[in-house]
């Protein structure tokens, strides 16, 4: 419990993400967003909303603990989609490190995903994305969000 707490506040985000995941492709764009998270159930919640001017649409997680698995499940619903995705990434973390599984949609089928997040500092994290082609052998970072404190 009380993993995100670091994450509540207000956040600029340098975002860099693969244009075409799983496709052999090498070409990335990058776009600005910005953050805000808060805290909820003494540390064993936590919601962020994030803006991409650039990109038209918002986002927002859900993270919620369970104490008897001492898990989180994390829930993405974004503008773009008008939907929650209620299939969610589970893990924990370990340290200052968090490490997340679940499946996503990359072209039209459901793959293999890790999120993992890395507390660098009190005013600076990163979240990254992967997805796997081979059931989870290897990975292919796709999504990478770089977090400064506003």
């Amino acid at each position: 419990m009380n993993d995100f707490d670091f994450l509540a506040g207000h956040w600029n985000v340098a975002n860099r993400r693969l244009i075409k995941p799983l496709s052999g492709s090498a070409e990335w764009e990058e776009f600005p967003g910005f953050s805000v998270a808060t805290r909820h159930f003494g540390g064993a919640a936590s919601f962020d909303e994030i803006e991409f001017p650039t990109k038209g649409f918002n986002g927002l997680t859900v993270r919620v603990f369970n104490e008897e698995t001492r898990q989180w499940s994390i829930y993405w619903g974004s503008s773009a989609t008008g939907a929650l995705d209620t299939s969610p990434m589970v893990g924990a973390f370990d340290g200052n490190r968090g490490e997340f599984r679940g499946e996503e949609v990359c072209a039209g089928r459901r793959v293999p995903c890790r999120f993992v997040w890395t507390v660098i500092g009190p005013d600076s994290a990163r979240w990254e994305q992967a997805f796997s082609d081979d059931g989870g052998r290897t990975w292919e970072t796709n999504w990478t969000m770089d977090l400064t404190r506003a």
